[in-house]
């Protein structure tokens, strides 16, 4: 069957297809339990077997079994091939319909070359893996960027087993504080450059609009919170967080900001995820 960009968009046109497609693309480069998408839309699975199989037969996701579970991915490609021929073919290039995705992808990253660039971490309490991302993302370039973090739930508190792994790391931990993400909403907040989910619950709930396009990733980790067992294992568990943030941290860090585009910029920061 040939597909054509009217089945995607025809596909699309349908409110719950389109929530769970939106969600994948929130969720890129993950590939998401079915049970898991079922939970955080609200859909019965019989129901969303339906619209992932609709979705899939136009391209727009792929699908992988693990085991004895199905796992679904957003298909960027088809992404852009829709968004193309909006832009060249349907628009035929007109720049008063399509300047800010056109001027998007050819003017690079929005960057701000001779001042600090803005990045929010976020998480669902805000109390330890956007914790860490803020304040590894400080210390680790500090020079060039301007760390936050924040919860997509309210009434949080910093996790006692963070703040003493920060601390023992050399960490200054006395202006952390657990955050709403209504902070960064807020007329007088900060523009932001670089938006990343690092759990997967609040990479599944409805994104705020953020003004100026910022880049947005998703950089999921288990929650150490939710560790078990001893003293011991629950510090372990916080460590691996701790570690594996640092190693993205590093790693974005690193990316040459001011000679990337923005899709390539965008590229290197969904690849991160792996890391």
């Amino acid at each position: 069957m040939e597909i054509t960009i009217l089945d995607r968009l025809t596909t699309l046109g349908h409110a719950q297809r389109m929530a769970v497609f939106r969600l994948l693309v929130r969720r890129y480069p993950d590939a998401v339990p079915a049970g898991e998408l079922a939970v955080a839309l609200d859909i019965k699975p019989s129901t969303l077997s339906v619209y992932l199989a609709a979705l899939k037969r136009v391209g727009l996701i792929t699908q992988t079994r693990h085991g004895t579970s199905l796992r679904y991915c957003a298909e960027i490609a088809a992404v852009e091939q829709v968004m193309d021929y909006m832009l060249r073919d349907c628009c035929r290039g007109r720049g008063e319909m399509c300047w800010p995705l056109s001027e998007a992808s050819a003017s690079g990253t929005n960057s701000k070359p001779k001042q600090k660039r803005n990045a929010l971490f976020i998480c669902t309490g805000n109390s330890t893996r956007s914790i860490f991302a803020e304040d590894l993302l400080r210390r680790e370039a500090g020079d060039r960027f301007e760390a936050y973090s924040a919860g997509t739930h309210t009434g949080s508190v910093l996790n006692p087993f963070a703040i003493a792994l920060l601390q023992s790391k050399g960490h200054d931990t006395d202006l952390l504080r657990a955050k709403s993400i209504a902070e960064f909403q807020a007329p007088d907040a900060p523009e932001i450059d670089f938006v990343f989910t690092v759990c997967d619950q609040a990479a599944n709930e409805e994104c705020p609009f953020w003004p100026g396009q910022p880049i947005s990733a998703h950089w999921g980790l288990p929650d150490p919170v939710k560790a078990t067992g001893t003293d011991a294992e629950k510090q372990r568990a916080f460590l691996q967080a701790y570690e594996q943030l640092q190693n993205r941290i590093r790693a974005f860090a690193a990316l040459p900001f001011d000679t990337l585009d923005r899709v390539s910029l965008q590229a290197r920061v969904d690849e991160i995820n792996k890391i």
